[in-house]
């Protein structure tokens, strides 16, 4: 008769499994209740401990429910405006550039340590442009911000030689280029530049201005 005694095998292996399963939950109630209690006994604690304070009493309870807030990921608008506040701010208008440029006309600048073939080929347009900044019809501040994100994008993508286009001052106020002496100023703080002079006629002459930047690092 081999069928009763398996039957009676799995019977009793049923009856092992709910027992195991009963002895589970009965060690996660006690689990849970040893929780409770010691959450109530720190709740008595923390009361017990402002009472003996003196005039300390309990807020009274609000009919609302607090939610769980994620933070909320960095904003890259926000970053980046930072950013262009600190190009920005690198670039005085204060800095007396006169005792920095050469005397001859243009008002060329070489940095110190730089030779001075650097700035003779880049008079004779030896060196080729590979990118252009326009200022005509901005503002000084709106001039001074572009000025500085295009030098830090020339250099990230390698670019040696530029040109920024200052204008020669025929449509401002009583027909003075500000911005021709500002962008001066700015150049001569800025690392990157080694040197700058007065671009050709075909490039710009007067209005503009040819830079030559350092090697990318």
């Amino acid at each position: 008769m081999p069928a009763p005694h398996k039957t009676l095998g799995e019977l009793a292996g049923l009856r092992e499994a709910l027992a195991e399963q009963a002895r589970e939950r009965a060690d996660e109630e006690r689990r849970r209740r040893a929780a409770l209690a010691l959450e109530e006994r720190r709740r008595n604690e923390f009361r017990d401990a402002m009472e003996r304070m003196g005039e300390v009493r309990p807020l009274p309870p609000r009919d609302r429910v607090d939610h769980d807030h994620e933070p909320h990921p960095p904003d890259p608008r926000s970053r980046a405006r930072d950013e262009r506040d600190a190009l920005r701010s690198s670039l005085s208008d204060e800095i007396d550039v006169d005792t920095l440029l050469d005397t001859d006309g243009d008002l060329s600048f070489c940095r110190p340590g730089i030779g001075p073939d650097v700035l003779r080929k880049l008079r004779r347009g030896e060196w080729s442009i590979q990118a252009a900044l326009d200022l005509h019809g901005h503002r000084v501040e709106e001039a001074r911000e572009e000025t500085a994100l295009f030098l830090r994008e020339a250099v990230k993508r390698g670019l040696r030689c530029v040109r920024i286009v200052h204008g020669k001052g025929l449509g401002s106020k009583d027909r003075v280029p500000v911005l021709r002496d500002k962008v001066r100023r700015w150049l001569v703080q800025r690392d990157e530049v080694i040197a700058f002079c007065q671009a050709r006629p075909a490039e710009g002459g007067a209005g503009a201005l040819v830079v030559l930047l350092r090697p990318a690092r």
